[in-house]
């Protein structure tokens, strides 16, 4: 016997283990396309959903700089609309999608009344005296605190916010770096923060410190590939351009310097516009690259495309001592893509192939489908192949064999796949040559 289950549980059972609710409700987050900001609720709705920890309201603070400021807070405003909320969360088909996107419009609905008072809970970290609730997150620990209005370490602006008695700072540290403040109650049911309740909220508590913390490495990861990018352009363009800059500056000033006979003169012009001709395509393929963008995918009849790539001029000019081997069913399905830029990225492969191949060698290019869902294209060249290191490189911003490449090519075309929901796959060993396998999504007819 099987039995089958889906990985995201569809339904929000309120009699569900409280637990098991709070990991399953921050596990789906880790499914959802939200920001940081999104899923940094899903928290908080973990911490005060129906049958949750038990908590009615959360307000969250944010490491800025050298402030601790308040940034959200979500919760019933009076005990109505938690009656309300908690009769929705209970409802038969309530799910995880629903509860967050709820908790997402009450936090909206009430930034008008709430936000300009959140916005004045601001704390300095560098003080050497922070009040409740900032001294948690200094402190790096978890602070519960009762009988708020005769506690002086209180900050009494905070307790005419929250208007409670009772409530539980979470500090959100990763790496030993303060991150935030997660500050919870029971302000409409008045029920007692017990032991079990600060466990998990721990859990959530640690959960989101490890989150804010990862998402603002990848940001940093990020922001240094862009920066290495730029660098590597800067060194591309310098490079490219060097050549026939001071090419042309030298021929001009030989032309400009002394008399120049009529051969002479015509020779150091053809030069020069040759090195024009050359920065020209190097500023068009790096436009042209820096450009694509396939706004929408269609379907897209690869066979006639395929077929008229070898009968190209260009093409047919680079095959003169070479053989294409085509292998293309009459009934290939169509695929999801755009036609010119499909064109293009085989072109750039195609090239390729044949640029490496020896005179009387064979490049095959083939179609068929791969199985109910892709169609699979292969373009295989007889050239002598790359090594693990160059297979490794193969996709890196100008990386190239090629003595005038320009190492976008291969980029270019991976660009066109990924955009095209697609996969590419490259296999390739010395001395055996190199084959490119594009998979595209079968698009059906009609």
């Amino acid at each position: 016997m099987i039995e089958r289950y889906s990985l995201q549980p569809s339904n929000f059972n309120p009699e569900t283990p409280k637990e098991l609710v709070i990991l399953s409700i921050i596990a789906q987050s880790f499914f959802q396309p939200f920001s940081l900001e999104d899923n940094l609720l899903v928290i908080l709705t973990a911490l005060t959903a129906g049958s949750g920890i038990g908590f009615n309201r959360a307000m969250l603070f944010l490491n800025d700089g050298m402030k601790l400021k308040a940034a959200t807070w979500l919760g019933p405003r009076s005990p109505e609309e938690a009656e309300a909320i908690w009769t929705m969360l209970s409802s038969p088909g309530i799910g995880y999608a629903e509860i967050v996107a709820y908790n997402r419009d009450l936090v909206t609905k009430m930034v008008r009344d709430i936000q300009p008072r959140l916005k004045s809970l601001v704390y300095d970290l560098e003080s050497r005296t922070l009040p409740l609730p900032a001294m948690a997150a200094v402190n790096k620990e978890i602070i519960l605190v009762t009988e708020a209005q005769n506690e002086p370490a209180v900050d009494p602006n905070f307790i005419n916010f929250i208007k409670v008695d009772s409530f539980l700072c979470l500090p959100l540290v990763a790496q030993d770096e303060i991150l935030g403040e997660i500050v919870v109650d029971k302000g409409i049911t008045h029920a007692p923060i017990e032991a079990k309740d600060i466990e998990l909220a721990r859990l959530c508590a640690l959960l989101a410190g490890n989150y804010i913390y990862t998402t603002n490495l990848y940001k940093k990861v990020v922001e240094m590939e862009k920066m290495a990018a730029l660098g590597e352009m800067a060194a591309f363009v310098s490079h490219q351009l060097r050549n026939p800059i001071v090419a042309i500056g030298g021929f001009t000033t030989q032309m400009l310097s002394s008399p120049c006979q009529p051969e002479r003169c015509r020779r150091n012009l053809n030069i020069i516009q040759e090195q024009v001709k050359h920065l020209e395509d190097i500023i068009y393929k790096l436009s042209h690259f820096l450009k694509n963008t396939i706004r929408e995918l269609k379907p897209v009849d690869a066979r006639p495309i395929l077929l008229n790539l070898v009968e190209r001029p260009d093409i047919k000019l680079k095959a003169a001592k070479k053989t294409i081997s085509l292998k293309i069913p009459e009934n290939l399905p169509l695929i999801q893509c755009d036609q010119v830029y499909f064109e293009e990225a085989v072109v750039n492969l195609l090239d390729n192939a044949l640029d490496v191949t020896p005179d009387g060698g064979k490049v095959y290019l083939r179609a068929r489908p791969y199985n109910d869902k892709y169609v699979m294209i292969i373009i295989k060249d007889s050239g002598p192949g790359l090594d693990e290191k160059s297979r490794d490189k193969l996709f890196s911003p100008f990386y190239t064999t090629k003595e005038n490449g320009t190492g976008l090519g291969l980029l270019f075309v991976k660009r066109i796949i990924d955009t095209c929901n697609g996969k590419l796959e490259v296999q390739s060993k010395p001395g055996r040559g190199t084959m490119f396998k594009l998979y595209f999504k079968i698009q059906e007819r009609g």
